[in-house]
C-alpha cells in the first residue's frame, strides 16, 4: 500500500509537471509573500498556536507532521476550517503518535541516529540507509493522504532533512510537485562553500520539482532584516518560515509586529508557486 501511493503521486505530478512549471515561470514575476508554520500536529499547544494565527490572517499555510501526537486532530481542523497544507517530512524526530506502528517508529529512530550524528551528517551519502528512508517518505506521504483526503501538494522537511543527499539522490519525493528550497543567504552571510553547496541544492530540485524564489526564517526578528525580505516579495515568490510555538515568533506574528513591516505586500492567502 505504501508502495503503491508514492506511485500514485508520482505518476499524477509527472503528467502535470511540464505543463505547471510552464505556467508557474511567469506566475514568479508577479510576486507572491508566503507565511508558513512549521510542525503543524506536532503536539495540541503547536496545532493551537498555529491556529489561531491562521484564524488572524497572518500565516498563508502550515506544513503538517504525521504520526505525531496532534497529528489526527490538527487534520480534522484543517479539513474543516479548510487551512493550506503541506507535508512536513520528519526524518529526525521521533512519532509520538500512541497508534504509530512499532516498526515504523523504532525504524524511524535508526535513520534518525545516522542522520544527526554529525552537522555534516545530511550532506553526506549513507547508502545503507537507501531502503529505509524510501519506506519512511512513502509511509509518511500515505499517512497524510489518509488523514487529509489527499497526497500532498508540497513537501518541506523538519530540520529541513527533505534537502539530506540521501532524499535527493534517491529521488525520494514525486516529481512535480512544490518542495522547500535551501536558505537564500546574500554574498558575505555565509561562506562562500556554503552559498555554493546550497545553490547545488536548488539546481538539483529545480529539474524535478517546483520552487519559491526565495525562502527565509523569519527569525531573526530585526526589522531591517525583514524589510529587505518582504521587499523582495514585490516581484518575486518569497516563502518566509515560521513556528509560531515559540513565544517571540507568535507575539511577533499576532502582535502587530509583522503588520507594520508588511506596508501594500499582502501575506497570500495560500501556499502556490
Amino acid at each position: 500500500m505504501v508502495t503503491q501511493t508514492y506511485n500514485s503521486v508520482a505518476n499524477r505530478s509527472r503528467h502535470a509537471s511540464h505543463a505547471e512549471s510552464t505556467k508557474n515561470a511567469g506566475a514568479m514575476s508577479e510576486g507572491r509573500l508566503i507565511l508558513n508554520a512549521d510542525d503543524w500536529g506536532r503536539d495540541r499547544e503547536t496545532t493551537q498556536r498555529i491556529l489561531d494565527c491562521s484564524m488572524r490572517g497572518v500565516l498563508s499555510s502550515a506544513s503538517a507532521m504525521v504520526f505525531m501526537e496532534d497529528s489526527a486532530e490538527a487534520a480534522a481542523i484543517a479539513r474543516d476550517r479548510r487551512i493550506d497544507t503541506g507535508l512536513h517530512l520528519n526524518l529526525t524526530t521521533q512519532f509520538s503518535a500512541p497508534d504509530c506502528p512499532r516498526e515504523i517508529v523504532d525504524l524511524q529512530k535508526r535513520v534518525a541516529s545516522s542522520l544527526r550524528c554529525h552537522r555534516l551528517s545530511p550532506a553526506l551519502f549513507h547508502p545503507w540507509l537507501k531502503r529505509s528512508l524510501a519506506y519512511l517518505v512513502t509511509a509518511q506521504i500515505q499517512e497524510y493522504g489518509r488523514l487529509y483526503g489527499a497526497p500532498p501538494a508540497r513537501i518541506d522537511g523538519h530540520h529541513h532533512m527533505h534537502l539530506c543527499i540521501d532524499v535527493l539522490a534517491g529521488h525520494l519525493l514525486p516529481p512535480g510537485i512544490i518542495v522547500r528550497r535551501s536558505f537564500s543567504f546574500s554574498r558575505g552571510e555565509k561562506t562562500w562553500v556554503n552559498r555554493l553547496y546550497r545553490r547545488c541544492v536548488d539546481r538539483t530540485l529545480a529539474r524535478r520539482h517546483r520552487l519559491t524564489d526565495f525562502f527565509f526564517s523569519i527569525t531573526p526578528l530585526e526589522p531591517q532584516r525583514l524589510q529587505r525580505i518582504v521587499a523582495l516579495a514585490l516581484h518575486h515568490a518569497v516563502e518566509i518560515e515560521t513556528h509560531p510555538v515559540n513565544p517571540d515568533e507568535y507575539q511577533f506574528l499576532i502582535g502587530g509586529g509583522l503588520a507594520r513591516l508588511l506596508g501594500d505586500v499582502p501575506i497570500a492567502p495560500g501556499f502556490a508557486v
